[in-house]
């Protein structure tokens, strides 16, 4: 397979809170085959972290779209503190279908990419609007936390009772997440020296947050329509491989594949042995290139009519656009990603490759 050129950028926008959050975007030189949206996991970020993924996705020719939650990398917020789960769904949401109404891509595929908890925010983008995405790229989806590191039903309960008390306190007991998760020793230290990824205990109301996500999502996965594609390490302790068995019996789609591999961990994309990361990517890849060669099936969602900005701010030298007159919100145009003329956004980095 042919790699292309790409191009790496990076940007800041507000959410709808005002809060500003960090993005970063690998384009292909030419027009891309498909958008492909990232939704990572609790604690990670998009520059570094799926740093891999955003390159090999992009040089298969797809432009790939990322960005950090709230509280996470390097967007604003207290660390890693998810007062509601459905902030990061609407932010993405809002973010996602931005990019999507720019006139350069908007008779393109949109694919969403999910690994662990970004696969249960991906998820909820599918059931937030069904019609919209193409697809969904599932790795070790968080449809439930596994009883292996779920604490004890006891310390639930009480913690459920002082959660609006203390909810940013960081006293929720758990196992050491990276040692559990990447299998390759040198990769795990890479992860650990990560200044971006938050490694403190989790936050009491996080951590709640995140259990009642994965359990509304286990009693609602006949609701799934999209097309998937769920892979998972056959010895995952940390998202149970089973609840992606149960992803794909019960999802009312036709469309649907699972990837098991077995003696593999958590971290498919990022902790496993060069040559298990190959596999899994080239599964990915061939997955997404399948259901991009046929034009047909990507007509079959909603079409784009009109941009929507309405909850999207670009951030201009640490400033919102709409500071100065709040009726205008930036305009996609052709030139997004030929620089600082594009939408008016903070661009922080940006290369060749």
């Amino acid at each position: 397979m042919k790699k292309l050129r790409f191009e790496y950028e990076e940007e800041y926008i507000k959410n709808s809170r005002g809060v500003e959050l960090f993005a970063c975007r690998w384009v292909p030189s030419s027009s891309p085959r498909a958008l492909v949206f990232l939704c990572h996991g609790y604690a990670m970020e998009c520059s570094s972290f799926m740093r891999e993924c955003g390159i090999r996705l992009a040089a298969a020719g797809y432009a790939v779209f990322g960005m950090d939650y709230e509280g996470h990398g390097r967007s604003k917020g207290a660390r890693c503190y998810i007062k509601k789960f459905s902030n990061i769904v609407n932010d993405c949401y809002d973010y996602y279908t931005f990019i999507s109404a720019q006139e350069e891509y908007k008779e393109k595929g949109r694919f969403l990419y999910g690994e662990s908890m970004g696969g249960a925010v991906a998820l909820l983008l599918h059931k937030k609007y069904p019609s919209f995405w193409n697809g969904a790229i599932l790795v070790a989806p968080m449809c439930k936390i596994s009883e292996k590191v779920k604490p004890h039903p006891v310390v639930i309960n009480l913690l459920t009772r002082v959660e609006d008390i203390i909810p940013k306190w960081k006293i929720v007991p758990t196992k050491d997440v990276i040692d559990a998760a990447f299998k390759d020793p040198v990769k795990r230290e890479e992860i650990r020296n990560n200044k971006l990824i938050y490694q403190d205990k989790p936050r009491l109301k996080t951590a709640l947050e995140m259990l009642r996500t994965s359990m509304d999502l286990e009693e609602t996965l006949h609701e799934i329509t999209l097309p998937f594609l769920v892979l998972h390490g056959e010895a995952d302790i940390v998202t149970d491989p089973e609840i992606s068995k149960a992803l794909f019996e019960k999802a009312s789609t036709r469309d649907k594949t699972i990837k098991l591999y077995p003696g593999m961990w958590h971290g498919l994309t990022s902790g496993e042995p060069d040559a298990n990361v190959d596999l899994v990517f080239a599964d990915i890849v061939n997955w997404l290139d399948v259901r991009t060669g046929d034009s047909a099936s990507l007509t079959t969602v909603t079409p784009i009519r009109g941009n929507n900005t309405s909850n999207v701010e670009k951030v201009v030298d640490g400033v919102s656009n709409n500071s100065q007159e709040k009726s205008k919100r930036p305009q996609a145009t052709s030139t997004h990603l030929c620089g600082l003329n594009g939408g008016g956004r903070r661009l922080v980095h940006r290369s060749s490759m």
